[in-house]
C-alpha cells in the first residue's frame, strides 16, 4: 500500500461527473502484414505486458470522508477482461465514425472499484484496419510516464524475440491494509494539520506571486496577460458530453516553418492552433479584439524518468488571436513564449507544496466545484483553452504484429474552458486530438480543418520574408519541455 502524491491526489479531487480526469489515446493498427493478428492475440499481449507495470493492478482506496490523501492498493480481483471492452463501428467505419464512439466513451467516468483505466477494442474501420481507444485516470500518468507505457505495450519490430527468462525469486508477502478506522484515524490526523498547511502554502504562494510581479506589470507584456482574457462560446459551464476530432501534418513540413522563422516546434504548433481558432471564433462572429489566453502544459520531469504519476506545471502566454498576419503572429507567441518560460523559471525557484498536500480531498473537491460553478459566470479565467504538445516515439510500433499508424490522443476539459488541443508526433507525422465540451463546440471538425489552412498560410509567408536569424535574447532563453 503507497499513499497517493499531493499532485496525483488533486486530480482525483477535481474530478466530477461532469469534467472526469481522465486523459487517453487512439491506437490505429493496421493488420495487413501480420496474418495472425486478432482481438484474441491482442488480448494476451495485453494480458502479458500490462502486469509489468504495478500501477495498473492496483485501484484507489479513499479514506472515510475524504479526510486524507487516498492510498493505492493491490486489487486482488484483478481482470484484464473488467478493462477491455470489444466493439466495433458499421463497417466501413471512417475517421469520423470511430471519433463519434471515441468522443462518446471518453465522457464517461472510469469505474471507481477497480484499477483506473480501459481499453476499448474497435473493428470495422476502413480497409481492415482496427483502432484501440485506452482511457487512462490522470492521477496515473501525464505525458512523460504515458511514454514509459507506450513503450511496454508496443515493440520495435513485428516479431521481437521473447524476453528472458527472469530468475525465479520468493514472492514477496502482500502488504497489510489497513481498515476503515484506520484510515479514518489518519485522515484526521491530516485534517487536523490543514491549517497550518494552509498558511505556509498561502506564504510560498506570496513568494511565487512576489517573483512574478515584475512580468505581470511589464508594460511590454500583451494586455491579455495583465488583465484578464475575454470569454469566448467555449468559456462557459462544462457538462457531461464530449466530441473529438483529429488531423494529422507531416512533420517536415513543421519542422520547414520552424527553420525558417527560427522558433521552436511548439511554437509552430501553437501558431498553427492559434489560427485554427481565430477562423473557427470568426466562422461563430465573436472573435474579440483582445487576444485569447492559452494555457500550455509544461514537464518537471527529469530526463530519462518514466515512472507513472505526474510531474506537471502550467504556463500561460498570449495565442496572440488578435494578429492577422500568420507570420506577425508566429513571432509573437514565440516572443511571448520566452518572457513566459523566463518568468515560469523565475516563479519556480520558489519552492511550493502541491494543493493537493494542502487540504483534504473532500475540501479541494467542494472548492473545485464551487469554482465550476461560477467560473462560468464572474471569476476571471486564467486561459480560454489548453494545447499540450507530447513528444512521441519517431521510429514504426507494433503490437501483436501489426503496424501502429497513427496515435491521436485526447485530453481533459477544465472548468470554463472547453476546449482542449493536445498534439503527439509519431513516426514522421503531427497528431492534432480536438476535446471539447459537445454543447460548447458543436463541430470539432471545423477546428481540425484549420490545422492545415494554418500550416499552408505560414508556408505561403515563408516566400514573402527571408529566414530569419535569432536575437540574443531568443539564443539565452532556454526552452521548457511540454507535457500533457
Amino acid at each position: 500500500m503507497k499513499q497517493i502524491s499531493g499532485t496525483d491526489a488533486l486530480f482525483l479531487a477535481i474530478d466530477t461527473a461532469d469534467s472526469p480526469a481522465q486523459i487517453g489515446g487512439i491506437a490505429v493498427i493496421d493488420p495487413t502484414d501480420a496474418p495472425d493478428f486478432s482481438f484474441e492475440r491482442f488480448r494476451a499481449e495485453l494480458a502479458t505486458r500490462i502486469v509489468q507495470a504495478p500501477p495498473f493492478t492496483r485501484k484507489v482506496r479513499h479514506v472515510p470522508l475524504r479526510l486524507g490523501r487516498p492510498y493505492w492498493v493491490d486489487d486482488p480481483d484483478f481482470d484484464i477482461d473488467r478493462h477491455l471492452r470489444r466493439v466495433a463501428v458499421p463497417s466501413p467505419g471512417p475517421m469520423r465514425e470511430l471519433a463519434e464512439l471515441c468522443g462518446a466513451r471518453f465522457g464517461q467516468r472510469l469505474s471507481r472499484y477497480q484499477p483506473l483505466w480501459e481499453i476499448w477494442y474497435i473493428e470495422g474501420l476502413e480497409n481492415g484496419r482496427v483502432a484501440t481507444l485506452q482511457i487512462n485516470h490522470h492521477c496515473m500518468v501525464d505525458g512523460g510516464s504515458g511514454r514509459g507505457l507506450t513503450e511496454l505495450l508496443y515493440d520495435v519490430e513485428p516479431s521481437p524475440p521473447p524476453p528472458a527468462p527472469r530468475p525465479r525469486s520468493p514472492k514477496a508477502p502482500r502488504g497489510r491494509e489497513p481498515g476503515d478506522l484506520e484510515l479514518l484515524v489518519r485522515g484526521v490526523g491530516a485534517t487536523l494539520l490543514t491549517p497550518f498547511r494552509l498558511s505556509t502554502y498561502v506564504y510560498q504562494a506570496a513568494r511565487r506571486g512576489i517573483a512574478a510581479l515584475p512580468y505581470l506589470t511589464d508594460p511590454d507584456r500583451p494586455p491579455a496577460m495583465r488583465a484578464g482574457v475575454p470569454r469566448v462560446s467555449f468559456n462557459d459551464r462544462i457538462g457531461m458530453r464530449r466530441s473529438w476530432s483529429c488531423t494529422s501534418v507531416p512533420f517536415e513540413r513543421i519542422r520547414a516553418i520552424k527553420k525558417h522563422f527560427d522558433v521552436k516546434v511548439n511554437d509552430v504548433v501553437l501558431a498553427v492552433t492559434a489560427s485554427a481558432v481565430r477562423r473557427y471564433l470568426k466562422a461563430q462572429g465573436e472573435l474579440p479584439r483582445e487576444s485569447l489566453a492559452v494555457s500550455v502544459p509544461v514537464s518537471t520531469r527529469a530526463a530519462g524518468d518514466d515512472t507513472l504519476g505526474n510531474q506537471v506545471a502550467s504556463m500561460m502566454l498570449p495565442w496572440h488571436t488578435d494578429v492577422e498576419d500568420p507570420a506577425e503572429r508566429l513571432l509573437a507567441i514565440h516572443g511571448s513564449a520566452m518572457q513566459s518560460k523566463e518568468m515560469t523559471r523565475a516563479v519556480r525557484a520558489r519552492e511550493i507544496q502541491s494543493m493537493g498536500d494542502t487540504a483534504p480531498p473532500a475540501l479541494i473537491n467542494l472548492a473545485y466545484r464551487l469554482a465550476a460553478s461560477a467560473a462560468a459566470d464572474a471569476l476571471p479565467l486564467p486561459a480560454n483553452a489548453i494545447v499540450s504538445n507530447v513528444p512521441g516515439p519517431p521510429i514504426q510500433l507494433y503490437i501483436a504484429g501489426a503496424k501502429l499508424e497513427a496515435m491521436y490522443p485526447l485530453s481533459m476539459v477544465q472548468a470554463g474552458m472547453g476546449l482542449n488541443i493536445t498534439v503527439m508526433s509519431y513516426l514522421g507525422r503531427v497528431d492534432f486530438g480536438f476535446t471539447v465540451d459537445a454543447l460548447l463546440v458543436p463541430d470539432p471538425w471545423y477546428l481540425a480543418d484549420g490545422i492545415e489552412l494554418g500550416v499552408a498560410e505560414l508556408e505561403k509567408a515563408m516566400t514573402r520574408r527571408a529566414p530569419r536569424r535569432s536575437s540574443r535574447s531568443d539564443a539565452q532563453a532556454a526552452p521548457a519541455t511540454p507535457a500533457s
